[in-house]
């Protein structure tokens, strides 16, 4: 089987082209070839197929064999994969995933794509569809109590559940800790990505997150946007964040009046390889 590896800000996916590759059990392909040790490492397995409401599709598998929504760090790899390996010379392309389908700019240099602009669409607040339990139609600013301890967390889906805390540093915090206890919890019946946020001024924060089914990532999409719309609803920030990540940077606009997130990052190749192990 053919495959590249490739990471958006360090939140590496191992990609199969199933336009000419076929895989029968994607769970169990992701889980060893995710293992560090014994695989070809990495957070997760992303399968590029056909689609017939858009350009291609996307269906992602976290380490643990889970499947996902949707990532945003994965989603920007998989427009540069289609462009750079001659699936579409199109720069303007359509992926479907499981989160519906999101429209990303593809910015070419050099004859490569260099970064990626996805239109990621409205993020969902309500409580239900989050999903998160609360009496709340929305969760902003909202106790919950986890081993014991207090935070305060606003919920927001960016088509996977994600759950924003407030934090003085994320540099000290113990994410290894506290961040499978959200995960985990029983307010969350899907379980819950958490994103721990730290308030540089009105247009940085920092932030470390805690991905279900996989751990601390270097980087997540979809949690950097869901954290720009969490900052915006608490008066943290403006509309326009940079979110600094373990990874690196991505830019985050959160159109309010049109109720749209944008986010911008780089997306690159790290190896093709071949393995036999299935």
């Amino acid at each position: 089987m053919k495959f590249t590896k490739m990471e958006g800000l360090g939140n590496d996916y191992i990609y199969v082209n199933c336009l000419e590759e076929q895989i029968n059990n994607p769970t169990e392909v992701a889980v060893t070839l995710s293992d560090r040790h014994f695989g070809v490492g990495s957070d997760g397995l992303i399968l590029i197929k056909p689609s017939k409401t858009a350009d291609f599709t996307m269906d992602m598998y976290n380490a643990d064999g889970s499947r996902s929504e949707m990532c945003g760090n994965g989603i920007r790899c998989v427009g540069k994969y289609v462009y750079d390996y001659g699936l579409t010379d199109k720069t303007s392309v359509s992926i479907e995933t499981l989160a519906g389908i999101k429209y990303l700019e593809l910015h070419v240099k050099d004859g490569k794509v260099d970064t990626v602009t996805v239109d990621m669409g409205a993020p969902i607040l309500e409580s239900d569809s989050v999903p998160v339990i609360a009496d709340s139609k929305t969760v902003i600013n909202e106790m919950i109590t986890v081993d014991g301890c207090g935070y305060r967390m606003t919920c927001v889906s960016m088509g996977n559940p994600h759950a924003i805390v407030f934090v003085d540093d994320v540099e000290t915090f113990p994410l290894d800790i506290v961040g499978p206890k959200f995960e985990h919890h029983e307010r969350f019946p899907n379980k819950v990505n958490v994103e721990f946020v730290q308030i540089v001024d009105r247009s940085v924060v920092r932030m470390r997150v805690w991905e279900r089914g996989t751990g601390e990532t270097m980087a997540c999409g979809t949690g950097s946007c869901a954290t720009a719309v969490a900052c915006v609803l608490n008066d943290k920030t403006d509309e326009n964040v940079t979110v600094k990540l373990l990874g690196g940077d991505l830019l985050i606009r959160y159109d309010r009046e049109k109720n749209k997130v944008y986010m911008t990052g780089p997306a690159k190749v790290v190896f093709d390889g071949v393995t036999d192990i299935f």
